[in-house]
């Protein structure tokens, strides 16, 4: 494994992590898969483990499951691990229970930590800009999450660049350990390569992108429609029919350029930001460990020619 160092700070990140957003649920047979692909993860090098407080499904799920996994077989590697989670979603009923309140924010963030286990966490990310909350009251709870020792670095997650500029403008001013960026970043999404990563040089934040694959539309699931069983073919689901058939061209053409490079179309959409120096390491989420082995193949390959690129 590649360890790329997160800005300019002293924190060193996979170049590859491991994100349990799904497939992490405390249901007995999910249980079993997601030690296994936990397990493997941190064989191969993957030192950084990516939650949020309501991540499962049920929302608490992933942290509860990724917990016992740190208590029965990683409790004597902690200070070789990085966690990392999150708040500003929805996570309980009531008015408490969502955005980027103090209240919300600090609550939260205990109540993670005792789902896994832990004194802290390595990075808590604000998870989404909060409009109707001052940024002032949002940033000065993630200063007290670090100052207390609930973290030891903060991040943002999904913020748009003008009000991420405001949130680090207040940061540094507070002199808080901000130190990366999370954000949605593919060969299908490159919005952040507009402001975003401008923003990072001139900060010195790192980059954790997420969703490589584009929720699945970079693998080879779609190039044939849409299969019953897929993201898309969900009623309420993040990915809509109508995005997969917009893009299945462009889809349909990258595979051709994967297949010349002697890659599946994933490994070429992870290989080709592990070769981009902006970013820090990259989340993958998988459901299996043969899943979890083919990501990190992409490692094997991050040369692209210029013909490739254009």
């Amino acid at each position: 494994m590649k360890y790329n160092r997160c800005g300019r700070s002293g924190l060193l990140l996979p170049e590859i992590s491991l994100g349990l957003w799904h497939n992490f649920s405390n249901e007995i047979d999910s249980y079993e898969n997601a030690r296994k692909i936990v397990l493997e993860a941190y064989e191969n090098g993957i030192t950084q483990f990516d939650l949020a407080n309501n991540y499962g499904p049920p929302p608490g799920a992933a942290e509860l499951t990724f917990g016992r996994i740190l208590k029965e077989d990683l409790a004597a590697h902690r200070n070789k691990i990085v966690i990392t989670t999150k708040a500003g979603h929805l996570m309980w009923e009531g008015v408490y229970g969502d955005w980027g309140s103090r209240k919300h924010l600090i609550t939260s963030c205990d109540e993670s930590l005792v789902r896994m286990g832990v004194d802290y966490v390595d990075i808590f990310y604000s998870h989404r800009y909060d409009p109707q909350t001052p940024l002032e009251e949002t940033m000065s709870a993630l200063d007290t999450i670090v100052r207390s020792g609930r973290a030891l670095y903060v991040g943002l997650s999904k913020y748009p660049a003008s009000k991420m500029r405001e949130a680090l403008d207040i940061l540094r001013e507070l002199k808080t350990p901000v130190i990366v960026d999370q954000l949605r970043y593919s060969l299908l999404d490159r919005e952040a390569e507009q402001e975003h990563f401008a923003l990072h040089r001139e900060y010195g934040l790192g980059c954790v992108s997420f969703s490589p694959l584009a929720q699945g539309q970079l693998s080879e699931k779609y190039l044939r429609g849409i299969p019953a069983d897929s993201r898309a073919a969900k009623a309420h689901g993040f990915l809509q029919v109508e995005q997969v058939l917009e893009n299945i061209e462009k889809v349909r053409n990258l595979k051709k350029i994967a297949d010349n490079r002697g890659q599946s179309l994933s490994q070429m959409a992870i290989a080709w930001q592990l070769a981009n120096p902006a970013i820090t390491s990259v989340i993958v989420g998988v459901s299996s460990v043969e899943q979890l082995r083919e990501n990190l193949a992409a490692a094997e390959n991050t040369n692209f020619r210029e013909d490739e690129l254009c």
